[in-house]
């Protein structure tokens, strides 16, 4: 199977020699910073560990696993049949405002760092130490880094590889790559993987049919899917979506006009996470 880049013709390797050194002092400078983001981070770093680093093919060469999806004459899903939902999409069809709505909550300054956004992580650093809520510093990169290669284990070993898969990926892969990588791959709740697929199973829209507020609601999933969760958890999937909106209006992404809008929205969630029609799939099965 080729790559969604290359078929979409978006695939471009940028092809940079990793410098080790400079991997080295800036992997050690983000172990310190990082070790303070999670105090439990206790473990001592492994002598070479980014001589351990995995390789990012995965990355690189990204083939998101796509359900088999059943329809019947009238278009009306009544089968799908793998363990993720997931529908690719290319970030040049990504609307503007989605891109916008995740980055401000997710990574403001993602076009601008190198993988690490060292003003965020020595914010979050403080903020945590000083016991005040407590504070993420990862990237979109980090992210991208997490969820292909690594556990959620609050070690400094793994939060150095991590530091170092984000260097070697933005060496790699263009920023908009890396968006697009993750906006496909992310969970966001319901068996759902990327964001596309998140728009038809919260709200039954592609992407290009979500307003600023159903756009902001889902921007607001990828920290804690679960809890945000709009099906299992309305009221609190609301407030994340202020947050998310509130953001837009600061980094001037939306107009106070659009913000009041989105605000004063009622937004109206499928109930059945985009399920099929009930005892379609048995149709689907014939």
């Amino acid at each position: 199977m080729r790559s969604p880049y290359q078929r979409h013709g978006t695939m471009h390797t940028i092809h940079r020699p990793l410098s080790t050194r400079f991997l080295r002092r800036d992997a050690l400078r983000g172990a310190l910073i990082l070790a303070l983001l999670s105090p439990a981070a206790a473990a001592p770093a492994g002598a070479g560990i980014l001589d351990e680093v995995p390789d990012i093919k995965a990355v690189t060469d990204y083939q998101p696993k796509i359900p088999l999806r059943v329809y019947s004459a009238d278009k009306v899903l009544i089968g799908e049949f793998g363990a993720e939902r997931r529908e690719f999409v290319p970030i040049a069809k990504i609307p503007a405002l989605m891109k916008a709505a995740v980055l401000s909550i997710e990574d403001a300054r993602f076009y601008d760092h190198g993988g690490i956004d060292w003003i965020r992580a020595l914010g979050a650093a403080k903020a945590n130490l000083s016991g005040s809520f407590r504070q993420g510093g990862s990237t979109i990169t980090m992210q991208v880094a997490r969820n292909f290669f690594l556990t959620r284990d609050k070690t400094l070993p793994r939060k150095l590889t991590e530091v170092a898969l984000a260097y070697k990926i933005e060496e790699a892969l263009s920023k908009d790559h890396i968006l697009e990588v993750y906006m496909n791959q992310i969970y966001l709740g319901q068996r759902a993987y990327g964001f596309s697929s998140a728009a038809r199973t919260y709200f039954g829209k592609g992407l290009d049919q979500l307003s600023l507020a159903e756009m902001a609601m889902l921007a607001g999933l990828p920290q804690n899917p679960s809890r945000h969760n709009p099906v299992a958890n309305p009221e609190r999937a609301q407030q994340r979506q202020r947050i998310v909106l509130r953001r837009m209006f600061e980094l001037k992404h939306i107009t106070e006009s659009q913000y009041r809008r989105a605000l004063a929205e009622t937004l109206v969630v499928r109930r059945d996470g985009g399920a099929p029609l009930p005892g379609a799939e048995y149709v689907a099965e014939i």
